[in-house]
């Protein structure tokens, strides 16, 4: 086989290559990566249990903050606890020492990374965060290093050698730092019992947020939602439907007592054979169908949209407990916020 050549007449750097080899290097810098996770894992004690528990008893916000590859896992940390309900934000080192220190407030918790322990900035911006009445909390894998002395609280990672096949571009050291501070956040967020509901409100878009949206989030009410009682007509039928400031496929059908007996809906209407009913004495609860399928409130929008994929339902009413009529679903609006209609979730 001939070589390819670039246009700068050298070969391709990925002709010829040993895919066996390949592989074999990409699960070493994995298997590295791993030891680094571990030995920091054997490193957590007290000062960990520290940590946690200052960042439990803030009460303001969590400042990130870190130089270099540190900086950039610093932000996957902070973006990891905003997530999960402890208010965090990035604070560049420099930026830091050129006025937004202004950001900062006394009740704030800081965690600072480093792997070496001596980065200048830090070194420089630590004494001011500690005036300032911060609790600091500092990563790194030198715990006797100048940063360690200015922290509060050390959280030693170890100093296990990089992945990188020169020993020097940051990647055990970072991926030690990063489980450290998934560690952090979501140790926190067991010890605040954060629930899926308070999850799902700071992930309202995308599959996460829409797999955790409740039915009570979606649900027509009120004026939106069609209603015709028992002893009503098909006339009530278009008139409730022509009344609903959205448009709406389908009505439901209850008594007296507001109880759900029945839901009519315009592919019902279609099916009436054409000059045989009359709309002001067909009485609804004639062509209604009965017992329909129903949600609750408090059901998750995937669990709802089951019977409504599974029957091809275009409308769901939504019940209480009582089997009293508190709304109605519309596959309009699920599809609007991202539902699949009738694809399995």
């Amino acid at each position: 086989m001939e070589t390819a050549v670039n246009n700068a007449g050298r070969a391709t750097p990925g002709e010829g290559l040993d895919p066996e080899q390949v592989l074999e290097l990409g699960r070493n810098v994995l298997r590295r990566e791993e030891k680094a996770i571990a030995a920091a894992c054997a490193r957590l004690g007290d000062s960990f249990v520290h940590a946690v528990r200052a960042m439990l008893d803030c009460r303001g916000r969590v400042a990130v903050t870190g130089m270099g590859k540190a900086g950039d896992i610093g932000k996957k940390i902070q973006a990891t606890l905003s997530s999960t309900a402890t208010p965090a934000y990035c604070l560049h080192p420099v930026e830091a020492l050129h006025g937004d220190l202004g950001t900062i407030q006394s009740q704030d918790v800081v965690i600072a990374l480093s792997k070496s322990g001596e980065t200048q900035e830090l070194v420089s911006l630590l004494p001011a965060l500690k005036n300032l009445g911060c609790v600091v909390i500092l990563v790194t894998a030198n715990p006797e290093a100048h940063c360690a002395g200015l922290a509060d609280i050390v959280l030693d990672i170890g100093d296990t050698p990089e992945a990188c096949p020169l020993g020097l571009a940051p990647s055990s050291s970072t991926a030690a730092m990063l489980a450290v501070g998934d560690a952090l956040a979501l140790t926190v967020m067991e010890l605040k019992n954060v629930q899926p509901e308070q999850y799902a409100a700071y992930h309202p878009g995308g599959a996460l947020g829409r797999s955790l949206m409740r039915v009570s989030e979606v649900m027509r009410t009120g004026a939106d939602c069609p209603v015709v009682e028992i002893d009503g007509t098909l006339s009530d039928y278009y008139e409730a439907v022509m009344r609903a400031p959205r448009r709406a496929g389908a009505a439901a059908i209850v008594d007296r007592e507001g109880k759900l007996v029945g839901i009519f809906t315009h592919g019902d209407l279609f099916r009436l054979r054409p000059g045989t009913i009359d709309p002001e004495r067909t009485l609804i609860a004639e062509v209604m169908t009965h017992t329909p399928k129903t949600a609750r409130a408090t059901d998750r929008v995937a669990e709802a949209l089951r019977p409504m994929q599974q029957y091809r339902l275009d409308e769901l009413p939504v019940v209480n407990d009582d089997g009293k009529l508190v709304g109605l679903i519309d596959i309009q609006d699920l599809v609007a916020k991202g539902f699949s209609a009738f694809d399995d979730q």
